[in-house]
């Protein structure tokens, strides 16, 4: 069930309620506009109309994979939506979410805990990217020169979804890891990666670990794996 609404201050927030009130898995909430859209870390996102700004929920069962590994479900279901638009776009995930096009930000996915439902936020540059922020982003009408309708693109990412998230259930994490390393930046890629205690830590893309963690190869040989933190290639 998809339901639209004009504006709001966070489709995840108004998810969020929704969820302690009972609500069905299932349910996605889109906004034309957000007033405090926010990313990973409590950043400010952007969200002006033309964009696509919607949210789920997932209500976890004691069978589940560990909850975390949802964030790799998001991206590779966003991954293959966006593929499918935009077929000959180089478009590339980086962990644990986000979705690259030459460097450049296409969107993010923001996963928040709620009892025992997972909110999972999408923001996606359908037809329009900020330009005032550090690091650069891109937009599906810069690339690809026209904007895919949002109703109509989050149709094809609940479906998506939907069937990445029956897969994960029935599967387990594997197809998932195995999908998301296929759509990700290669193997030896540099990265640096700000870890949960402060520090910034540079190496090399090894993959993921079996739960979806980072796995960072260091300048002497060792490795290190991260599941909390910002990463951004070098």
């Amino acid at each position: 069930m998809i339901r639209t609404v004009a504006e709001t201050h966070s489709t995840n927030d108004d998810v969020a309620g929704l969820a302690r009130q009972g609500i069905a898995e299932g349910l996605w909430l889109r906004a034309e506009r957000q007033t405090g859209g926010r990313g990973r870390q409590g950043r400010d996102w952007l969200s002006p109309v033309g964009n696509l700004y919607a949210s789920t929920l997932v209500r976890l069962h004691p069978t589940d994979p560990p909850a975390p590994s949802l964030a790799l479900v998001a991206a590779v279901a966003l991954h293959e939506v966006a593929c499918a638009y935009a077929k000959d776009a180089p478009i590339r995930i980086k962990w644990p979410n986000d979705l690259l096009v030459d460097g450049a930000k296409l969107s993010g996915i923001l996963l928040e805990r709620v009892d025992e439902a997972v909110i999972i936020g999408f923001g996606v540059n359908l037809a329009s990217h900020p330009t005032d922020i550090e690091r650069p982003a891109t937009s599906f009408a810069a690339f690809l020169g026209h904007a895919p309708e949002p109703a109509v693109f989050l149709e094809d990412l609940a479906a998506a979804t939907a069937r990445w998230l029956g897969r994960w259930r029935s599967d387990g994490i594997a197809p998932v890891r195995s999908q998301w390393l296929a759509a990700a930046h290669p193997i030896g890629t540099a990265l640096a990666a700000g870890t949960a205690d402060g520090r910034i830590l540079n190496g090399l893309f090894d993959g993921l670990d079996e739960d979806g963690g980072l796995r960072l190869r260091l300048a002497d040989g060792s490795m290190h794996v991260i599941h909390a933190g910002d990463v951004f290639l070098l």
